[in-house]
């Protein structure tokens, strides 16, 4: 089984023709266009997959969601005619995430690659968690938990990375937010702590993701013309989005993550040539943040109890 998680003989390396990077909505949005470096491909294998579609999901918070409902959900995701998903976090809680993510495995039998988000870690603890995980993807025919997948090329053009990320309390004022998340209650690496200890740990948890994303980016971007890079948590103010606005000083401490956004922005300066198209979640209002000329970032929206597909990406 190649990493990507298609079965054999098709080779991921050999996905369609990378002219074109289509982003359609699920709610019927303009379409957007961005031109990419074109790829002839010749092999028969490419052409069978010569329109490659990956749905993105984040937030679902499945365990907020009745199982008739869920089943209902999946149906509708198999109806979209999907080769792949990208899965952006909080899918359940420590009880529960990974009985969820095999639940998804079973219901759609593609690949699914995902990284977790905190509400993953609630009632338990992130080393506990990521390493239930990890071994679970690891036994997994189609699971593939990015921060433990390396960079998985989509087409000879685009490629995708990514890690859970965590908010590093660095944008906003956090010495003065009241904001007190259930993270700091419920998550035992958090729990307990004082505000100078709390920030220092949000700190290292951020510094943790940018350091593997910039190298994960790196090494995408060294073979390929486009990263796609999922995680959790905005990596820009910009991209931190509550109802419509960017959100105040009170809340971007908790919900952006620094550190990851500034690493991943030198990235991109260095390498005019290239793109990068971020996907996040975490602060359940959408909106769309043009950093760069050539570094996008999606943030999505979400409902407890209402699970959706936030986007549909097409690679040709």
């Amino acid at each position: 089984m190649p990493e990507c998680g298609y079965p054999n003989p098709v080779n991921p390396n050999m996905i369609g023709t990378a002219a074109l990077f289509q982003v359609s909505s699920a709610t019927n949005e303009p379409q957007q266009w961005r031109q990419l470096a074109t790829t002839p491909c010749n092999d028969a294998v490419c052409r069978i997959l010569v329109d490659l579609r990956i749905g993105w999901l984040t937030d679902l918070h499945l365990n907020f969601v009745p199982p008739r409902k869920r089943t209902a959900f999946y149906s509708q995701l198999r109806e979209r005619d999907l080769d792949a998903i990208l899965l952006g976090g909080d899918i359940g809680e420590a009880d529960s995430v990974t009985q969820l993510l095999a639940e998804i495995e079973r219901e759609l039998q593609m690949p699914i690659y995902f990284v977790l988000g905190n509400h993953d870690f609630y009632r338990g603890s992130i080393a506990a968690v990521r390493d239930a995980v990890a071994a679970q993807a690891a036994a997994s025919r189609w699971l593939r938990w990015l921060p433990a997948s390396g960079v998985v090329p989509l087409t000879a053009a685009t490629a995708l990375a990514g890690h859970d990320s965590w908010a590093d309390g660095r944008l906003g004022d956090f010495f003065r937010s009241e904001v007190l998340l259930n993270d700091y209650l419920l998550i035992s690496e958090l729990r307990g702590q004082e505000k100078r200890e709390r920030y220092a740990q949000l700190n290292a948890l951020g510094d943790q993701a940018a350091e593997f994303l910039e190298r994960r980016a790196c090494e995408a971007l060294a073979g390929s013309n486009h990263v796609v890079v999922l995680t959790h948590v905005p990596p820009f103010r910009e991209s931190c989005w509550h109802e419509g606005r960017i959100s105040g000083g009170d809340y971007l401490p908790h919900f952006a993550c620094r550190a990851v956004g500034d690493r991943l922005a030198a990235i991109m300066r260095d390498r005019p040539g290239k793109t990068m198209t971020v996907l996040c979640g975490h602060t359940h209002s959408s909106g769309t943040a043009r950093i760069l000329d050539n570094l996008i970032v999606y943030t999505g929206r979400a409902q407890y109890g209402e699970p959706e597909l936030q986007r549909v990406f097409k690679l040709e």
